[in-house]
């Protein structure tokens, strides 16, 4: 009899063990057949001026939106249908503005994209409405603030309060002095806290050498963005200046390169290669943004006319020159952090202290949006020394992605999507410091 009740519960013991297997089967082979033919939310963009702040989702296809407002706390609920949520897409996002505190996505339901931000605006005062056509294929946009006649709405009295928007200059905020001081070899500050480990340092000369390597810019180079087909509304041009990052020049440095491996993994891994590789992706997402892209170098190779001839300065400078000689926005070096202990890890963004005012902002925005992609660990954003954020004319940052040393990390580098989310936490720092 115990031998039959034995039996009995091991039974009833496997029948619930598979019955609650199935569904996670049966869940993880269901995505693909439900989001076939849905619309993917692929990103959010916020801008902000003293009338108004827009936000515009984008999606891959046209959508239809049902809006709601909520009160305690007051919120504006836009419901996407048909559409789900590429984990890619950032779901929080704190607004600085007078009409907007907050903005958050998420997967309300399998066929449901959900939008809601927090305002203090009434009905009058906020506008949701699908917009389809232009260089992307569907979007969402929410206006709040003083919208004007165009829509129907009235106009409302705000305190005049300035809005902690960032200005977009066009131009470097500073010029280089016409003498550059003697360099020291570059090392990583020396105030940093005892548990940050030293990085490798880019040892080089005391002297810069007196001409320049002429450099000429690899990749793309075209001065004007591919035309969409068909005229542009005013609406149109108004979300295409906070969709896209057209009319940027934006200069990308894979670190090291040619002789130079820079750092090696515990599994032979070389921070040359995974710098190219998280470059190259980085190079085609910023594109597709609409942005003029320069790259120090396309391949495995130095970067000076001199190649592995070439000095420590003469390799860095024409990396610089790249950036200077095509009058760039922004500068962005990548590199992979190494230390004896594999331990260490995490992510850290660089600027030097003395060069442009808004490289640490840069820095800063870049540094976040990686870790939001990797889920890395945060080592913050410091001042530095070193040559190619000092010898560039414009904004410019060198980030260390993450530790090859580290061997969950180099596995992450290697893969080919740990560089792809490294790319894409790349350029949506990027994206953040240019709204």
């Amino acid at each position: 009899m115990r031998h039959f009740l034995r039996l009995t519960a091991t039974l009833l013991l496997l029948v619930v063990c598979a019955a609650a297997a199935a569904p996670r089967t049966e869940a993880a082979s269901d995505f693909g057949t439900r989001t076939n033919g849905m619309a993917e939310v692929t990103g959010v963009r916020v801008s902000t001026t003293a009338d108004r702040t827009r936000i515009v989702v984008d999606a891959t296809k046209a959508v239809q939106v049902k809006t709601m407002a909520l009160s305690n706390p007051t919120r504006v609920v836009a419901d996407i249908q048909g559409a789900w949520l590429s984990p890619n897409v950032k779901k929080s996002i704190s607004v600085s503005s007078r009409f907007v505190s907050k903005a958050r996505i998420a997967q309300f339901d399998k066929n449901t994209v959900r939008v809601v931000v927090e305002t203090t605006l009434g009905k009058n005062n906020y506008n949701v409405f699908p917009l389809a056509g232009g260089p992307v294929p569907g979007r969402v946009v929410l206006d709040f603030g003083n919208l004007g006649p165009d829509s129907n709405n009235t106009t409302i009295k705000l305190p005049d309060v300035k809005t902690d928007s960032k200005p977009q200059p066009k131009t470097p905020e500073e010029t280089k002095p016409a003498t550059k001081p003697e360099t020291k070899p570059e090392t990583k500050p020396a105030t940093k806290p005892e548990t940050k480990p030293a990085t490798k340092p880019e040892a080089k000369p005391a002297t810069k050498p007196e001409t320049k390597p002429q450099t000429k810019p690899v990749g793309r180079h075209d001065e004007t963005p591919a035309k969409t087909g068909g005229e542009k509304t005013e609406t149109d041009r108004q979300i295409d200046a906070i969709t896209s990052l057209q009319g940027k020049i934006i200069t990308i440095d894979a670190g090291h390169g040619g002789n130079d491996s820079g750092a090696i993994g515990p599994t032979g891994v070389t921070e040359k290669s995974v710098t190219l590789s998280i470059a190259l992706r980085l190079q085609k997402l910023l594109e597709d943004e609409g942005a003029t892209v320069y790259m120090t170098r396309t391949t495995d190779t130095e970067v000076s006319s001199k190649g592995a001839n070439a000095s420590d300065i003469e390799e860095l400078q024409a990396r610089c020159d790249v950036a200077n000689n095509c009058h760039s926005d922004i500068f962005v070096s990548i590199h992979n952090d190494s230390f004896t202990n594999g331990a260490a890890k995490g992510t850290t963004g660089y600027y030097y202290a003395l060069g442009s005012p808004r490289s640490r902002e840069l820095a800063d925005d870049i540094r976040k949006a990686v870790i939001d992609q990797l889920g890395t660990e945060s080592r913050g954003t410091q001042s530095c020394n070193f040559y190619v954020v000092k010898h560039t004319d414009m904004p410019a940052t060198l980030v260390e992605v993450a530790f090859i040393s580290n061997p969950s990390e180099e596995a992450i580098l290697a893969s080919d999507e740990g560089a792809q989310k490294a790319a894409q936490g790349i350029a949506d720092g990027i994206a953040d410091y240019f709204g």
